[in-house]
């Protein structure tokens, strides 16, 4: 059985299991982290950095998310610091591709679009890339922009994890990553794919949609994926 171990957040005594990241225990204890490559129902990533927290007694900034806790911890989740680390990692989101709200079919929908209003983000101090960057129309009910990609890999993940077909990947490194479906084939040439649309639900942007929504009608449904996982423990 996990041990019991007490932490603090943000100056309050809460008690946690042996083993929990600190944005779990901090959410069970009703503070809230933002974050974008999180998803109830999958491991974590880390790959956003948008639920960096401080932790009593280490210099830099550590991920919510994929940090365990231990006896004895104390975490700080608002701060100036953090404010300013977190605004300058979505301010960078943003300048990478070209999410342009006003044409997105997740216009309205998006978690992006809601951290951005969140977090208080008005302008891009930044200069954006626009690169050139190929949309995906080759599956016969989804497509793939990579305008709109954030990298968080929770399609990825959710692809391997859940429907255990491993369409997924990320390839290349850094500015230069890219989703890819089995290998870098057209979506709608992948032999693995199985169209349950489960990538698309789990997308936090309009990076991946189902065909047939216009601006502002494509709504995804997140919490499929935490209902699916639970079922999963409850009935492997």
């Amino acid at each position: 059985m996990s041990e019991q171990v007490s932490v603090r957040i943000d100056g309050e005594l809460c008690t946690a299991t042996e083993g929990q990241t600190i944005y779990d225990v901090a959410s069970a204890n009703g503070r809230y982290i933002p974050a974008l490559c999180h998803m109830e129902g999958l491991s974590s990533a880390g790959t956003c950095r948008l639920c960096l927290v401080e932790v009593s007694g280490i210099a830099r900034l550590l991920p919510a998310c994929t940090t365990p806790v231990h006896s004895g911890m104390s975490v700080t989740t608002e701060s100036e610091n953090l404010a300013q680390n977190r605004l300058m990692a979505l301010e960078l989101l943003f300048v990478e591709r070209n999410h342009i709200c006003a044409v997105c079919v997740s216009n309205g929908h998006c978690e992006l679009q809601a951290l951005a209003q969140t977090l208080g983000l008005t302008h891009v101090r930044f200069p954006y890339n626009y690169p050139r960057l190929p949309v995906d129309t080759s599956h016969p009910r989804f497509v793939l922009d990579q305008n709109r990609c954030v990298l968080c890999s929770r399609c990825v993940r959710v692809c391997d994890e859940i429907e255990g077909a491993h369409v997924w990947d990320i390839a290349a490194r850094g500015i230069n990553s890219l989703l890819v479906s089995d290998l870098d084939r057209p979506w709608g040439e992948s032999e693995n794919c199985t169209s349950c649309g489960k990538c698309v639900q789990a997308c936090p942007t309009g990076a991946l949609v189902e065909k047939g929504y216009a601006v502002e009608e494509m709504t995804k449904r997140n919490t499929v994926v935490a209902q699916l996982a639970a079922k999963r423990e409850v009935h492997p």
